[in-house]
């Protein structure tokens, strides 16, 4: 066994492999950009070296970085993880020309597996079958477009490098291919380097099963059962279980030795994945193979019994796998989900900002690096849920009683989103497939009074933070309501809160009034939150909830207090403009002191790989807040305009 390993990652993934290493007595070496100083993961191994700014390009996607921090710290093996280069022959071998042991198969293995043209050939040649297509040398648009008319509707264009649904395109309509190929010709080059693409009959309806194999250097190659990753979003995987719902023990053995012959077809070693579409009639073909490990091991791990990354770092020393085919068993049933920091309700839009409040449920495994904030530099996944019980139903209720019991406060995450996806009729009878999202539409749950009421009182309290709970509302003379202006989204509404007894209040919105009984108000005490205990109609609920400047945010919902901002101007705008997320200022437009109308375009920012442009809401005279190049924190202020004067 090597000495002291190298976690060539960040995140969740990181504190995973940090802890299998400690189990083994190896030593571990984080790396850490300059946005990840605080980063839990840094904490997480015996001792962590910066390896360069920010941006991945320069840290984490950098092999003479990496490199150099492996020397420095005396490293002869490293681990890549997932994501960044875990995935990239260039580095396996440049570890092997370093003397370093490189967690994971061959670079050969690696290129032919990471180029699916030429992956394709060779499966097809270990008598594995693969989604008819064009995979040929020639991938011109002319040739493309003659091999589609052969190969009819629907097709998928397909990125040969890369993965994770980026430089996909379906294509219902030949008339539309030549769009298809521009597009995905530019996502695939910006994203991979590489604008070569192939032909696949799309398989739509399927699902997405997947092989989770293992291979060591003594010629031994198992495969530990399936996962199912059907329910996806936009070929992003969202929920992941062991195993299939759909698979039999008779095509699990078919499918596990279509895996094996894969991985034996590039003499695979380590841990790989081998990726297939499921039809309904039990047929299924080849996709792709991973090779590295999944995010979504863990359920694998829950139903065999086995350590993936502890056996990776086992198998690279030169071990024998220490389990025979025959031993691997599957017991009871597993389910993930991932946990991103996204807005659900408003076209899953990446979020950032600080982690107010953070408690996890209990009764689940939780694979995390949830810290103090949210980076807009990096993928916006927090960590993975997991649930396992002896049968699907029990999992999957006990999963979404997790999500229920999260406390995960000051961004807003898809915890709830993924709550009700686990209760949905069709994905709870296990008849979701790679179209059930599309197909599926998850409306938001109704905003009760009585979540409503939890916020009011909590409003109350903000404004009043030292007055004793039993006089919270009192008044020396007529009672009078308190109003607060709330605003969620876009929409701002009203809530009255008036004290009809001592701890009792009257919440009113509209036409609807609840009575609230605040039994108790704690505030936040190290890792617990602040909580209020409120009883309606008898029945007492503690709610936990993080206050930011005008923010109020419980897990019900989030708003913002905007009983005291300035009043809009006749044509609706407040004057006032903050950033939406982290990220950075690209472009300013006006300088300070400009006279401007509303609609003219001030500043760009950057956040999460997309573009957010600001621009003037009222007529007047601009004063920036920031300048060109700065970085910017959630609600950060950008500019006021100052209406002009008439």
């Amino acid at each position: 066994m090597f000495r002291t390993l190298l976690i060539a990652n960040r995140g969740e993934i990181a504190v995973r492999i940090a802890a299998a290493a400690r189990a083994l007595g190896v030593r571990s070496v984080a790396v850490y950009s300059d946005a990840d100083i605080d980063s839990p993961h840094v904490a997480a191994a015996d001792v962590a070296v910066r390896i360069g700014p920010a941006a991945a390009r320069d840290s984490y996607l950098s092999i003479a970085a990496l490199l150099a921090a492996a020397e420095a710290t005396g490293a002869d093996a490293l681990h890549p993880g997932y994501g960044f280069l875990s995935e990239n022959a260039q580095l396996a071998q440049a570890c092997a020309d370093a003397g370093i042991t490189f967690i994971g198969p061959p670079p050969s293995a690696i290129a032919l597996m990471g180029d699916k043209r030429a992956a394709k050939r060779a499966i097809e040649a270990a008598g594995v079958r693969g989604v008819p297509g064009y995979q040929g040398d020639d991938c011109s648009d002319e040739t493309l477009l003659v091999e589609a008319q052969s190969l009819g509707v629907p097709l998928m264009v397909k990125a040969a490098a890369g993965g994770g649904g980026r430089g996909m395109r379906v294509v219902h309509d030949l008339a539309d291919l030549p769009e298809a190929i521009r597009s995905a010709r530019a996502e695939s080059l910006s994203a991979f380097g590489s604008d070569v693409l192939l032909l696949e009959r799309a398989v739509l309806g399927a699902r997405h099963v997947e092989i989770q194999i293992l291979a060591d250097t003594h010629g031994t190659v198992l495969h530990l059962g399936e996962r199912d990753c059907s329910v996806q979003r936009r070929h992003q995987k969202v929920i992941e279980e062991a195993p299939s719902p759909a698979v039999t023990p008779a095509l699990r053995e078919a499918m596990g030795a279509a895996a094996v012959a894969v991985a034996r077809s590039c003499d695979y070693v380590g841990a790989g994945t081998v990726e297939f579409l499921l039809d309904d009639d039990g047929s299924f073909w080849f996709l792709e193979m991973n090779t590295r490990l999944q995010v979504e091991h863990p359920v694998t791990e829950m139903v065999t019994g086995l350590d993936l990354v502890q056996l990776q770092l086992r198998v690279a020393a030169g071990e024998p796998l220490p389990i025979a085919q025959s031993e691997v068993a599957l017991s009871g049933h597993s389910i993930e989900v991932r946990i991103y920091a996204e807005d659900p309700d408003h076209g899953f839009l990446p979020q950032t900002g600080p982690i107010l409040a953070f408690v996890p449920p209990p009764g689940v495994r939780f694979d995390h690096a949830i810290g103090a904030a949210v980076s807009s530099h990096y993928d916006p996944m927090l960590g993975k849920l997991i649930a396992h019980g002896p049968t699907r139903e029990l999992a999957a209720q006990r999963l979404a009683a997790a999500l229920d019991q999260l406390v995960l406060l000051g961004v807003t995450t898809n915890r709830a989103w993924l709550a009700r996806l686990l209760r949905h009729g069709d994905f709870l009878a296990g008849r979701a497939t790679t179209s059930f999202l599309a197909q599926t539409l998850l409306a938001p749950p109704d905003v009760t009074l009585a979540d409503l009421a939890a916020v009011a009182v909590i409003a109350l309290r903000r404004s009043a933070p030292a007055v004793p709970r039993d006089r919270l509302g009192w008044s020396s003379g007529r009672p009078v309501a308190a109003v607060f202006a709330l605003e969620r989204g876009d929409a701002t509404g009203t809530l009255s809160v008036l004290r009809v007894g001592s701890g009792v209040f009257e919440v009113g919105r509209e036409e609807q009034r609840i009575t609230v009984q605040l039994v108790d108000d704690c505030a936040a005490s190290g890792s617990a939150p602040a909580t209020v205990t409120v009883a309606i109609d008898g029945i007492r609920r503690v709610v936990p909830y993080a206050v930011a400047g005008d923010a109020i945010h419980t897990p019900a919902l989030s708003v913002n207090d905007v009983t005291h901002r300035p009043a809009q101007s006749a044509d609706g705008g407040t004057g006032t403009l903050t950033a939406p997320l982290d990220g950075a200022v690209t472009h300013v437009f006006v300088q300070d002191g400009a006279t401007v109308s509303a609609g003219e375009l001030l500043l760009v920012m950057e956040a999460m790989k997309m573009e957010h442009r600001f621009a003037a809401d009222i007529d007047g005279t601009v004063t920036l807040a920031v300048r060109l190049g700065d970085q910017v924190r959630t609600r950060q202020l950008l500019a006021t305009i100052a209406p002009v004067e008439a």
